[in-house]
């Protein structure tokens, strides 16, 4: 039988014109390899599901080329695919292996988008975020116990960074911060903890490992601790270059990485119907009741995904046609966030599973059960095009 090739990649169509196909990468660096495969041999992904053997592709391609002699580019594919650590193969198994021993064994967690998301150099991210936050307007003297920003490259939602960093006030630096961010590749319904102090040009944080010991040993098997996607994953390091930004390299973190819940989504029920999740819950709440203003709750948050990039069949443009009544669903659900209504929010993320595709929910849920009398308020909403076709949406929120 033929190997799988793995669920967890990432699919997008060719972007170069001379090089059309579908470019495959894996987003968990266990492979830095990039392929494109050309449009006459997409179809022949679709044999690598552990179901179809050896022959059943080599058919396909004697009917796709009319020639018998197919073997040497069926053995190409595969090999190409295997070597790039694509496939649920031995060779995927060490790669797999060897990196998350890698990232286990390092005293800290290395900036993993300087560079590509932000730039790489302590002086030219001084510049860029100086930049990004200019003319921000303070807002009233009120304490905040949580922010909500997006989690995008900060190219695509500097306005709403602008206005939930402008809530945070300079006393601010003296509490902890708690990073809920969107676990993009985790177990959807487990938190990912780590120990390690994030590295940026900054420089590096400090963990404040008190609290990350405690919801370890609270949560039991609803935490993972150090968590492999916390390698990859943008949605804290993004906020900790903000806060470093403002407060200075050596603030104390807690980085929470949120699963989607994405069973209580396509299934129904609540997420804490799962005994793990409910435990986990509590113990965030209970630490929210026991610390109290010593905590200072960062929400990295996404909203709306929208267009052909996600799987939609319109042509999205922000602020235009169907991205108006978008902006209309998504004001609906912020709404329910600023009343503190979790039932509420959620109800409207199960309606049609969530065809808006929020990038955030988790941490929101997560955040108005662990802190239940937060109130919330909208400083900005925002849509951008990532590209001709789709959109995603933002928002800023201050908590008190």
């Amino acid at each position: 039988m033929l190997p799988r090739l793995r669920h967890n990649l990432d699919f997008f169509p060719s972007p170069v014109e001379e090089k059309p196909g579908l470019v495959i990468r894996d987003p968990f660096h266990y492979s830095d390899a990039t392929l494109i495969i050309p449009p006459a041999l997409v179809g022949c992904l679709e044999f690598l599901d552990g179901d179809h053997s050896e022959l059943d592709l080599r058919q396909y391609l004697v009917q796709l080329t009319g020639d018998l002699h197919v073997g040497e580019l069926q053995q190409h594919l595969l090999d190409t695919l295997s070597h790039a650590g694509f496939l649920e193969d031995d060779h995927f198994g060490r790669l797999k292996n060897e990196a998350e021993q890698n990232f286990a064994s390092t005293s800290v967690r290395e900036a993993a988008h300087s560079g590509s998301g932000y730039p790489e150099t302590a002086a030219q991210l001084t510049a860029t975020l100086d930049d990004y936050l200019n003319g921000a307007s303070r807002r009233p003297a009120e304490k905040v116990i949580g922010i909500a920003a997006p989690h995008v490259s900060p190219f695509g939602g500097i306005e709403a960074y602008r206005a939930a960093y402008s809530a945070l006030s300079p006393a601010d630096g003296e509490r902890t911060f708690v990073v809920l961010g969107t676990s993009h590749y985790g177990e959807p319904d487990r938190i990912g903890l780590t120990r390690k102090p994030f590295r940026t040009p900054f420089g590096d944080t400090r963990t404040d490992l008190d609290v990350v010991h405690k919801l370890a040993r609270e949560s039991g098997d609803a935490a993972a601790m150090e968590d492999y996607c916390h390698a990859v994953e943008h949605s804290i390091e993004f906020q900790v270059v903000f806060l470093q930004h403002l407060f200075g390299p050596a603030i104390r973190v807690v980085p929470i990485l949120c699963g989607s819940y994405a069973r209580s989504i396509y299934q129904g029920g609540l997420p804490e119907d799962n005994e793990s999740v409910r435990r986990m819950l509590g113990s965030l709440g209970e630490l929210a009741a026991s610390y109290g203003d010593k905590l200072l709750w960062v929400l990295g948050i996404d909203m709306a995904h929208m267009g052909r990039r996600y799987g939609d069949q319109i042509e999205a443009r922000a602020d235009q046609d169907e991205m108006a009544e978008v902006a209309r669903r998504d004001r609906a659900r912020i709404q329910s966030i600023e009343s503190g209504d979790a039932r509420g929010f959620w109800d409207q993320v199960q309606h049609n599973r969530d065809d808006l595709k929020w990038c955030g929910s988790a941490p929101l849920y997560t955040f108005l059960k662990a802190v239940p009398q937060a109130r919330g308020s909208l400083l900005h909403y925002q849509q951008w095009n990532i590209d001709e076709h789709s959109v995603v949406s933002f928002a800023g929120m201050s908590f008190h």
